[in-house]
């Protein structure tokens, strides 16, 4: 639990328009849905990735470095990692236990499928996994996926790259949830848990002024 006493306190360190962008922000974030990214070798994929997820309101972000190490390439993600939840996993098998345990439903993207975004069931709390650029996901990930999803495409090239399509199909299902009557926002304790976060990362004296405030 947050103590609201010292959030409203640490609130008045911010500027009324950076309160007021916090609060419109974090009032469109889900964790209804999720991404995780296995083992994509160009860095700057991985950070495009996490910068539509903050952009579509995506709150957390899975990336497993099972064979590949990441770094967050900060010019093309634009300060996105601020402000979205990173989850790292070093093999496939504990990000899945992680996620099933948490009832998500595990959705394989794949241009190998005739299931089509468009039929996509927004209702499911839902994970969408994103493979290797050229091998694309692994074969244990397709065994445990409870779907799989392909966005439609009428071209002579089979396949888009990692970011645009994670872009294309987080912009869809994101649009259809708001849409539906799913309760998809986060829990005011999340929201409040958040906003702490942002604020944390926002203000440099921040350790300092929570000092004199249980001081006082």
């Amino acid at each position: 639990m947050v103590d609201l006493g010292l959030l409203e306190h640490l609130e008045g360190y911010l500027t009324q328009n950076r309160k007021e962008r916090f609060s419109n922000v974090i009032n469109q974030r889900t964790k209804h849905f999720t991404v995780a990214i296995e083992d994509v070798y160009q860095l700057h994929n991985t950070s495009a990735v996490i910068r539509s997820c903050d952009v579509f309101g995506i709150q957390e972000v899975h990336i497993i470095e099972e064979i590949n190490s990441k770094r967050i390439d900060r010019e093309i993600a634009m300060g996105a990692q601020k402000w979205v939840d990173l989850n790292r996993f070093g093999n496939v098998k504990d990000c899945l236990k992680r996620l099933k345990d948490q009832g998500y439903h595990i959705v394989a993207t794949t241009p190998h499928t005739d299931c089509m975004l468009q039929d996509f069931d927004v209702s499911n709390k839902s994970c969408f996994f994103f493979g290797r650029e050229t091998e694309g996901l692994s074969q244990e990930v397709l065994d445990n996926a409870d779907s799989f999803l392909k966005i439609p495409m009428v071209g002579f090239t089979e396949s888009l790259n990692i970011s645009v399509s994670a872009a294309i199909i987080l912009q869809h299902v994101t649009t259809q949830l708001k849409k539906s009557d799913v309760n998809w926002q986060l829990s005011d304790d999340e929201k409040n848990l958040k906003r702490l976060d942002w604020i944390k990362k926002t203000i440099k004296s921040y350790d300092d002024i929570v000092k004199r405030f249980y001081s006082e």
